[in-house]
């Protein structure tokens, strides 16, 4: 079954903010500085936000609108490269960026009370009980 004719970034944070997305996985400064520079959005982005005991959403949004906000904003305030002498793995879309993005016409979203759950689950018990009844 096709869920998408083209292709789709999925991404997922935690975090009630809409920081530290990656639009690249890199630790190398010339390599992100040569992402920055040649990055453009090329497909829809489906994004988790994940926020424990709070509100977060499941947002889908088409390249359209990050295209759109991409241009009004420019190459050096929509992407985040990381601090030299860090370890922060990757390029960045700013937070203000997805933040416009998130609130921009166009993005359909759900919104997700996250919500812990403990469970009684005890996997090395299951499987000692499993072998005595075997």
């Amino acid at each position: 079954m096709e869920l998408f004719k083209e292709p789709i970034s999925i991404k997922t944070i935690t975090d009630k903010g809409f920081n530290g997305v990656k639009l690249v996985w890199t630790v190398d400064a010339q390599k992100a500085k040569e992402f920055r520079e040649n990055y453009y959005p090329n497909c829809d982005i489906l994004l988790v936000q994940i926020n424990w005991g709070s509100i977060g959403g499941f947002y889908y949004i088409p390249l359209e609108v990050q295209k759109k906000i991409f241009k009004e904003m420019g190459r050096k305030k929509y992407i985040k490269l990381p601090k030299p002498g860090t370890n922060p793995r990757g390029v960045e879309i700013t937070e203000e960026a997805l933040s416009k993005i998130i609130n921009s016409k166009g993005i359909n979203s759900i919104k997700i009370h996250w919500v812990k759950t403990n469970l009684d689950y005890n996997p090395y018990k299951k499987w000692v009980d499993y072998w005595k009844e075997n």
